[in-house]
């Protein structure tokens, strides 16, 4: 069963390993990120939006912790029906083993961290850095204050008129920048996605459905030896076919 809630955002972290629709994506690390250029549309060429993740924990020791990832072009025109390929998604695979160097090797707290920030959306703790927009790997940093990063020009573009046109020059910028992130319009909203597992029949429920099913056997029907289905008659039944003689029964008797 899975449903949508909207939890607190600190669940919705990477440290949280969560499955959610919308924001940012909750990257585990930086190995395997994809690029900018793996997340461009491959019809229009602008950069991909993340749709949502799963965490699909893996079998093995090196896929211990592994989340999909799914993004897609906001441009409705990639989207219509009968265009050539290249699709206008893009899918991910993002997993570590479960000892590494980045999280705890027991399950993540139930409870809020101590210090839940703008700056952990915006940098991954093994120190890879997150564009400002779109939350993906950010190769890119504004070379005038240094301090926001982004994983395209046109990302860039998009937050200097937003925000960061504002507070680049600023004594204060790097307060400024991470005391908020601006709304660009560009993500989806957030929510978290809460998958349950379907609920088994107790041995009395399934006690009782075989009853319920044996009850709706036709009571005219019984199994012979050699398990075909034949019709079951009782002693009057029987005598009164005997009584009732044919042609040839009586020749034969003869």
């Amino acid at each position: 069963t899975l449903f949508r809630s909207v939890p607190e955002p600190w669940r919705l972290r990477s440290p949280q390993f969560p499955s959610k629709v919308g924001g940012r994506p909750a990257w585990l690390g930086e190995a395997g990120l994809p690029g900018p250029g793996a997340l461009e549309c491959g019809r229009c060429r602008r950069p991909c939006v993340f749709l949502l993740q799963l965490y699909a924990p893996g079998s093995e020791s090196r896929t211990f912790h592994r989340s999909l990832f799914l993004f897609c072009c906001r441009q409705p025109a990639c989207h219509r029906p009968g265009e050539p390929p290249p699709p206008p998604f893009r899918v991910f695979r993002n997993q570590l083993p479960r000892k590494n160097d980045t999280y705890s090797y027991d399950p993540p707290p139930d409870t809020a961290p101590i210090e839940d920030t703008v700056c952990s959306v915006l940098q991954l703790k093994d120190g890879a850095h997150l564009c400002l927009v779109c939350g993906c790997l950010a190769p890119k940093a504004c070379s005038k204050c240094h301090l926001a990063y982004y994983c395209s020009k046109d990302h860039q573009i998009v937050d200097w008129k937003h925000k960061h046109k504002k507070c680049c020059s600023m004594q204060s910028g790097s307060d400024l920048l991470y005391s908020s992130i601006a709304d660009h319009g560009f993500l989806f909203p957030e929510y978290e996605i809460v998958t349950e597992p379907e609920e088994l029949e107790s041995e009395g429920e399934l006690e009782k459905g075989d009853d319920e099913d044996d009850n709706d056997k036709p009571e005219d029907v019984s199994t012979a030896d050699n398990g075909t289905a034949v019709e079951s008659l009782d002693v009057k039944e029987l005598e009164a076919l005997a009584k009732h003689e044919t042609k040839d029964d009586k020749i034969g008797r003869a």
